[in-house]
């Protein structure tokens, strides 16, 4: 779930455009704004719920030449408060006029950061909500924590049409305090986000609150390891990457950094420079969703399952990122730039980070004939951002390696949600991390869209599993083995889940480019960590976060098709998205294709991460399988020998 927080800065820079992807300006986001604004005569009761660059087509993209004029326009989403109504509009900023407005029924878009810190405000003013505290022997609301999670959608009659939030708390026992060490039990506050109004408090019954603090900063915890000496990562010649507005080079690697409120950071146009051309791989890569569904079935736990990137925007959770902390090394900077829910234009400072690290060996071998060794270091570039949803910290990591190698990497941290158990009570759906303190059992889903261009458009999907061969004159002696490819011809056939026992992966082909020994060019989908829902089937969730019981989804390319639970989850029925579009079982061989990766990690919280959890890994990679007439990490250069003891 996401959290409340201090806006971010208002800003008024001057930036040039110089490609038709580049994210809007401050000052487009302001135009945009204005002219639909006046066009429409809208009221100050309508929150601006996204403002961002709507994508050209992607012809116009791929035969862009700099100098070419750029057409420009914004995409945004518009909720009215007085009446519920949501509105999709488009408006060119080369004309600074409306070209598209749509009301789009039955929809509420995702929650906004404005009304994370409105409905904490509403709350705590309640009398109902402060009867509730005062049950519980909680005098002070200002150290109380509202933290305002999505209603979901469980078919509630009296929830239609409404737009709601039902919000968990917790309390402080001082201003700097860990709030989560202790949960205000069984009191959900229920919000009309509209109208900003305390509907209902519901009380399930008081619960002790937890005996202990759960503190984790230098303010609280005071012996600290004192044998820990510094590393520095020094590039005393600079890095090795330029930038050019939002165009990366790094060594044989090209692409475009692009950020969006909703999905975060986006990469363009990404390629690699072989043999003085520049080959396609990805044409644009993004989170699409992610869910976070949880195990507990109580009456105040059981809706705990938040789109955080349908329901609330991981992008406009974006941390401001310090150097030497959350990134180490020759550090570059993005910025990102959108609106609050009033339609002003603001940043996020350093939401993108760009640095390159040491990843250890590229490759090695020793000739022990001739007493020769050689070995090269690897060196990876990381494009990054992190999120702050609520108690947990998302980093969301794509790597480009040497070798041509691409990896996507989330890093999970930051706090457990937390719950309040009775002295003595344990939980069969959670684990007792402290006295009295229950973190209940749950899992973490990604989905990541990516819009495959392998050496072009027309690429092929196959799926590749090894086989042992039968006992026969084949393999008499019963070693034999084999990788199987298989064509995925239609979407249906390309709804998969990983299979380790066979070593699956999945290959995206372009089968009209071939190279030296008559293979056609992949790159191949490795799967790293990843799990099912437990939800049962005719779980709320399952119904809206299909998406999640298939890890591999194949879809020809669509402009429109770009999230998997669809454009509005947020207390939506579900339906939407992968499984509509799919059903139409359209051909996908030999096209514009899709991939649709989910990957998921299973948490049943341990003492050891509590009070702040050390960091978990999840992701997958993609490597080249054919795409090269050899290992494209020969010609990296031997290191500079520094320590003798190990280089010289």
């Amino acid at each position: 779930m996401t959290i409340a927080r201090e806006l971010p800065q208002t800003i008024s820079a001057s930036i040039s455009i110089q490609h038709p992807l580049d994210p809007l300006t401050p000052e487009e986001i302001t135009a945009a704004v204005s002219v639909v604004r006046k066009a429409k005569s809208l009221s100050d009761r309508v929150r601006f719920a996204t403002v961002t660059l709507q994508e050209p087509d992607k012809s116009l993209v791929l035969n862009f030449q700099a100098g070419d004029s750029i057409e420009r326009e914004a995409f945004l989403v518009i909720l009215d408060n007085t009446t519920g109504s949501t509105y999709e509009a488009i408006v060119s900023l080369s004309t600074s006029a409306v070209v598209s407005w749509e009301v789009i029924p039955n929809v509420q878009p995702s929650i906004l950061l404005d009304e994370f810190i409105e409905c904490e405000q509403a709350v705590k003013a309640s009398p109902e909500f402060q009867a509730a505290l005062a049950k519980r022997g909680i005098t002070d609301p200002d150290l109380v924590m509202v933290d305002p999670w999505s209603a979901g959608n469980f078919g509630m009659t009296d929830e239609q049409g409404q737009r709601l939030s039902r919000a968990l708390c917790w309390v402080r026992s001082s201003p700097t305090d860990n709030g989560y060490a202790r949960p205000i039990e069984g009191v959900i506050p229920v919000v009309d986000l509209n109208t900003m109004t305390v509907l209902r408090v519901e009380d399930y019954g008081v619960v002790q609150l937890p005996p202990e603090a759960g503190n984790y900063t230098t303010e609280f915890v005071q012996d600290l390891r004192p044998d820990l000496k510094p590393l520095e990562i020094v590039q005393p010649q600079g890095p090795s990457f330029e930038i050019d507005g939002y165009q990366v080079r790094w060594q044989k690697w090209q692409f475009r950094i692009g950020f969006t409120p909703r999905e975060g950071l986006v990469l363009y146009t990404l390629g690699y420079e072989d043999q003085g051309r520049l080959r396609p791989i990805l044409y644009r890569a993004s989170l699409a969703e992610m869910v976070v569904p949880y195990g507990d079935p109580r009456p105040h736990h059981f809706r705990k399952n938040a789109f955080d990137v349908g329901e609330y925007g991981v992008g406009t959770l974006a941390n401001s990122l310090t150097l030497g902390c959350d990134c180490l090394g020759e550090i570059r900077y993005f910025d990102a730039f959108m609106t609050d829910s009033r339609g002003q234009a603001v940043t996020i400072k350093n939401a993108v980070c760009l640095h390159e690290e040491d990843y250890g060996i590229l490759w090695k071998h020793m000739d022990w004939r001739t007493n020769q060794t050689e070995v090269r270091r690897s060196r990876r570039l990381v494009v990054s951002f992190i999120a702050t949803v609520g108690n947990y910290e998302y980093g969301f990591f794509w790597y480009l390696y040497q070798d041509a190698s691409i990896q996507y990497e989330v890093k999970l941290t930051g706090i457990v949600n937390t719950t309040s158990m009775e002295p003595g009570e344990t939980s069969k759906y959670g684990t007792l991390i402290a006295p009295q303190l229950n973190a209940p059992i749950h899992q973490h889903f990604f989905n990541v869209r990516l819009d495959m261009s392998v050496d072009g458009e027309s690429n092929s999907v196959y799926e590749v599993n090894t086989e042992a061969e039968p006992m026969g004159p084949d393999n008499p002696y019963g070693n034999a083995f084999f990788a199987k490819s298989t064509l995925l011809e239609t979407e249906q056939e390309a709804q998969r889940v990983i299979e380790p026992m066979t070593g699956r992966y999945w290959k995206i082909v372009n089968p009209s480019v071939h190279n030296r020994l008559g293979q056609a060019v992949a790159y191949k989908l490795v799967p790293g960590e990843n799990i099912l829902p437990f939800a049962r089937p005719e779980s709320s969730l399952l119904k809206r976060a299909a998406f999640t019981t298939k890890h591999l989804w194949v879809t020809p390319y669509q402009l429109q098709e770009r999230f998997p639970a669809g454009d509005y989850p947020n207390q939506h029925p579900g339906g939407e998205g992968l499984p509509a579009w799919t059903q139409a079982n359209r051909a996908i061989a030999d096209t514009d294709v899709v991939v649709w990766y989910s990957f998921g990690h299973l948490h049943v919280p341990r003492p050891e991460d509590w009070p702040v959890m050390p960091t978990s890994y999840v992701g997958f990679m993609l490597k080249p399988v054919g795409f090269f007439e050899a290992s494209p990490a020969l010609d990296v250069p031997p290191s500079a020998p520094k320590h003798k003891s190990c280089c010289d």
